[in-house]
Protein backbone atom coordinates (compact mmCIF):
# COMPACT_ATOMS: atom_id res chain seq x y z
CA UNK A 1 0.00 0.00 0.00
CA UNK A 2 1.32 3.71 -0.73
CA UNK A 3 2.24 5.91 2.10
CA UNK A 4 0.38 8.30 3.07
CA UNK A 5 2.07 12.13 2.30
CA UNK A 6 1.25 15.92 3.29
CA UNK A 7 -1.01 17.86 0.81
CA UNK A 8 -1.60 21.74 1.07
CA UNK A 9 -5.51 22.68 -0.35
CA UNK A 10 -5.73 26.30 -1.10
CA UNK A 11 -9.28 27.53 0.29
CA UNK A 12 -11.22 29.91 0.09
CA UNK A 13 -10.44 32.77 3.05
CA UNK A 14 -12.65 32.27 6.00
CA UNK A 15 -13.56 29.03 4.76
CA UNK A 16 -10.45 27.17 6.38
CA UNK A 17 -12.52 25.34 9.57
CA UNK A 18 -15.40 24.47 7.43
CA UNK A 19 -13.18 22.98 4.25
CA UNK A 20 -11.77 20.77 7.18
CA UNK A 21 -15.30 19.47 9.00
CA UNK A 22 -16.38 18.57 5.12
CA UNK A 23 -13.70 16.69 4.66
CA UNK A 24 -13.78 14.80 7.75
CA UNK A 25 -17.84 14.57 7.00
CA UNK A 26 -17.01 12.98 3.26
CA UNK A 27 -14.52 10.51 4.68
CA UNK A 28 -17.17 9.41 7.34
CA UNK A 29 -19.78 9.29 4.91
CA UNK A 30 -17.32 7.61 2.23
CA UNK A 31 -15.38 5.17 4.47
CA UNK A 32 -12.14 7.03 3.29
CA UNK A 33 -10.76 6.49 6.96
CA UNK A 34 -7.81 4.19 5.66
CA UNK A 35 -7.10 7.29 3.00
CA UNK A 36 -7.14 10.28 4.68
CA UNK A 37 -5.82 10.39 7.91
CA UNK A 38 -5.95 13.95 9.42
CA UNK A 39 -7.20 16.94 7.81
CA UNK A 40 -5.38 20.17 9.87
CA UNK A 41 -5.61 23.64 10.02
CA UNK A 42 -2.35 25.06 11.25
CA UNK A 43 -2.85 27.74 14.89
CA UNK A 44 -0.90 29.73 16.80
CA UNK A 45 -1.64 31.35 19.78
CA UNK A 46 -1.06 35.05 20.31
CA UNK A 47 -1.34 37.70 22.83
CA UNK A 48 -3.84 40.71 21.46
CA UNK A 49 -4.54 44.01 23.42
CA UNK A 50 -7.84 45.52 22.87
CA UNK A 51 -8.51 48.43 24.88
CA UNK A 52 -5.89 48.11 27.77
CA UNK A 53 -6.94 44.10 28.13
CA UNK A 54 -4.88 41.35 26.94
CA UNK A 55 -6.02 38.01 26.19
CA UNK A 56 -4.62 34.93 24.19
CA UNK A 57 -6.28 33.74 20.56
CA UNK A 58 -5.71 31.24 18.43
CA UNK A 59 -5.09 32.56 14.57
CA UNK A 60 -4.61 30.45 11.54
CA UNK A 61 -0.74 30.39 10.49
CA UNK A 62 -1.55 29.79 6.79
CA UNK A 63 -5.00 31.91 6.44
CA UNK A 64 -6.80 30.16 3.21
CA UNK A 65 -4.60 26.89 3.53
CA UNK A 66 -5.46 23.27 5.16
CA UNK A 67 -2.88 20.16 5.65
CA UNK A 68 -4.07 17.01 4.63
CA UNK A 69 -1.89 14.04 5.27
CA UNK A 70 -3.99 11.21 2.60
CA UNK A 71 -3.16 8.58 0.30
CA UNK A 72 -3.22 10.27 -2.94
CA UNK A 73 -5.49 8.19 -5.30
CA UNK A 74 -8.40 9.06 -7.96
CA UNK A 75 -10.84 8.70 -5.52
CA UNK A 76 -9.31 11.15 -2.65
CA UNK A 77 -8.20 13.76 -4.91
CA UNK A 78 -11.83 14.27 -6.34
CA UNK A 79 -13.39 14.11 -2.42
CA UNK A 80 -10.82 16.54 -1.59
CA UNK A 81 -11.14 18.98 -4.45
CA UNK A 82 -14.92 18.91 -4.77
CA UNK A 83 -15.09 19.49 -1.22
CA UNK A 84 -17.18 23.04 -0.98
CA UNK A 85 -14.59 25.99 -0.02
CA UNK A 86 -11.51 24.33 -1.66
CA UNK A 87 -10.50 26.48 -5.20
CA UNK A 88 -7.75 23.50 -5.33
CA UNK A 89 -4.37 21.13 -4.21
CA UNK A 90 -1.39 23.72 -4.54
CA UNK A 91 1.22 22.34 -7.13
CA UNK A 92 2.30 23.54 -10.33
CA UNK A 93 -0.96 23.34 -12.50
CA UNK A 94 -2.88 22.28 -9.49
CA UNK A 95 -1.49 19.03 -9.14
CA UNK A 96 -0.95 17.92 -6.17
CA UNK A 97 2.79 18.19 -4.46
CA UNK A 98 3.77 16.34 -0.82
CA UNK A 99 5.61 17.97 1.19
CA UNK A 100 8.27 16.73 3.25
CA UNK A 101 8.05 16.37 7.33
CA UNK A 102 10.72 18.86 6.91
CA UNK A 103 9.21 21.01 5.33
CA UNK A 104 6.12 21.06 7.14
CA UNK A 105 8.84 21.76 10.31
CA UNK A 106 9.99 24.38 8.49
CA UNK A 107 6.64 26.38 8.33
CA UNK A 108 6.57 26.55 11.92
CA UNK A 109 3.80 23.81 12.90
CA UNK A 110 4.09 21.43 15.89
CA UNK A 111 5.10 18.32 14.31
CA UNK A 112 4.51 16.37 17.23
CA UNK A 113 0.45 16.16 15.79
CA UNK A 114 2.18 14.76 12.94
CA UNK A 115 3.85 12.03 13.73
CA UNK A 116 2.73 8.44 14.25
CA UNK A 117 1.03 7.85 17.39
CA UNK A 118 3.06 5.06 18.00
CA UNK A 119 3.94 3.14 21.40
CA UNK A 120 6.19 0.46 22.90
CA UNK A 121 5.38 -3.29 21.38
CA UNK A 122 4.02 -1.34 18.06
CA UNK A 123 4.94 -3.49 14.85
CA UNK A 124 6.21 -0.66 12.15
CA UNK A 125 8.12 -0.50 8.65
CA UNK A 126 11.72 1.36 8.36
CA UNK A 127 10.78 3.47 5.87
CA UNK A 128 14.27 4.97 4.84
CA UNK A 129 17.93 3.91 5.59
CA UNK A 130 19.99 1.11 5.53
CA UNK A 131 17.38 -1.07 7.02
CA UNK A 132 14.31 0.35 4.65
CA UNK A 133 11.47 -2.35 3.85
CA UNK A 134 12.43 -3.90 7.19
CA UNK A 135 9.79 -4.48 9.92
CA UNK A 136 10.46 -4.57 13.86
CA UNK A 137 9.33 -3.86 16.92
CA UNK A 138 9.26 -0.84 18.94
CA UNK A 139 11.00 -0.77 22.07
CA UNK A 140 11.35 2.80 22.90
CA UNK A 141 9.83 6.02 22.34
CA UNK A 142 11.66 9.17 22.85
CA UNK A 143 8.48 11.90 22.36
CA UNK A 144 10.69 15.00 23.23
CA UNK A 145 13.77 14.32 20.02
CA UNK A 146 11.38 12.74 18.14
CA UNK A 147 12.75 9.16 17.97
CA UNK A 148 12.04 5.62 18.61
CA UNK A 149 14.59 2.64 19.18
CA UNK A 150 13.18 -0.49 17.41
CA UNK A 151 13.90 -3.96 16.97
CA UNK A 152 15.12 -5.21 13.81
CA UNK A 153 16.08 -8.67 12.89
CA UNK A 154 19.23 -8.81 10.69
CA UNK A 155 22.16 -11.12 9.74
CA UNK A 156 20.88 -13.85 12.31
CA UNK A 157 20.13 -11.78 15.34
CA UNK A 158 17.99 -8.44 16.63
CA UNK A 159 19.63 -5.29 17.10
CA UNK A 160 18.17 -1.97 18.19
CA UNK A 161 18.08 0.58 15.78
CA UNK A 162 17.29 4.15 16.73
CA UNK A 163 15.04 6.28 14.24
CA UNK A 164 13.02 9.51 13.62
CA UNK A 165 9.43 8.96 13.98
CA UNK A 166 8.98 10.21 10.51
CA UNK A 167 10.86 7.21 9.02
CA UNK A 168 8.50 4.82 10.42
CA UNK A 169 5.13 3.50 9.28
CA UNK A 170 3.18 1.69 11.84
CA UNK A 171 2.01 -1.75 10.79
CA UNK A 172 -2.26 -2.15 11.21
Amino acid sequence: MEKASWYVVHTFSGYENKVKANIEKAIKNRNMQELIHAVEVPLQQEIEEKNGVKKTVQRKVFPGYVLIKMIMTDDTWYVVRNTRGVTGFVGPDSKPVSLSLDEVKNMGIDTAVLMPNVAVGDAVTLLTGAFEGSEGIVKEVHASKGTVVVSVSGFGREFPVEISMNQIEVLV
